[in-house]
């Protein structure tokens, strides 16, 4: 087939599945991401090689506005900046545990558990600290920054969830302060911070459940 575009192209090369699998493979994946949870306690066991590595490329893969695939993974192991990483974010969790959050909003976390302290980001094996790249000397303008960031991150948690990996996203306000710990420009704008390791023995989590289908889901 001729190619009359205006712009490069190549040609597609489709994962094919049969459709009598297409089901089957789609309700395997679904039990597996289903025993995904957020995990607040981890073991000091190492990530085995390649894992994160792998993780971040398929997070790569998403889709993004106009392609300028405005991410940056900064993947902290360093006992010192995790260090720091904590103790910077827990001054800032104070604040909002203590001034910045409304009754409503505490008691919406009030079932989690949750509170200032967050020693995951030091018990964590690795940490991710997912950036936002806005424009600057040697990065062009993105579009759709945020929605592209979300879908690439999604895409990461459920890479290290497949490899047997808990994770926790951790969106501390504001977050300047990551710059500064993560060595990155002013461009770099951190949205997410991912510790990532395997869950302590006997680690707990909220008794929470998921809405059911027909609660999401809406056919016309």
């Amino acid at each position: 087939m001729a190619d009359d575009s205006a712009y490069p192209t190549v040609p597609l090369h489709p994962m094919t599945v049969p459709a009598d699998e297409a089901e089957p493979r789609s309700r395997a994946f679904h039990e597996v991401m289903a025993r995904r949870r957020t995990v607040r306690d981890f073991s000091s066991r190492p990530i085995p090689d390649g894992v994160v590595e792998w993780a971040v490329r398929t997070a790569a893969t998403a889709p993004s506005g106009a392609n300028v695939q405005p991410w940056r993974f900064v993947v902290l192991t360093d006992a010192e900046r995790k260090r720091r990483l904590r103790e910077a974010a827990e001054a800032e969790e104070r604040e909002f545990y203590t001034r910045r959050a409304s009754p409503e909003w505490l008691d919406a976390l009030a079932p989690l558990g949750t509170d200032w302290h967050k020693p995951f980001l030091e018990q964590a094996p690795a940490v991710i600290v997912v950036f936002e790249v806005h424009k600057g000397p040697a990065s062009p303008r993105p579009y759709y920054t945020k929605e592209s960031v979300g879908i690439a991150v999604g895409l990461l948690l459920a890479s290290l969830h497949q490899a047997g990996l808990a994770t926790l996203t951790h969106t501390p306000s504001p977050m300047r302060f990551l710059n500064e710990v993560c060595d990155r420009p002013p461009q770099e704008r951190a949205s997410y911070v991912i510790p990532v390791g395997y869950p302590a023995d006997g680690a707990q989590v909220p008794d929470i459940r998921r809405k059911a289908l027909e609660q999401v889901l809406v056919r016309l």
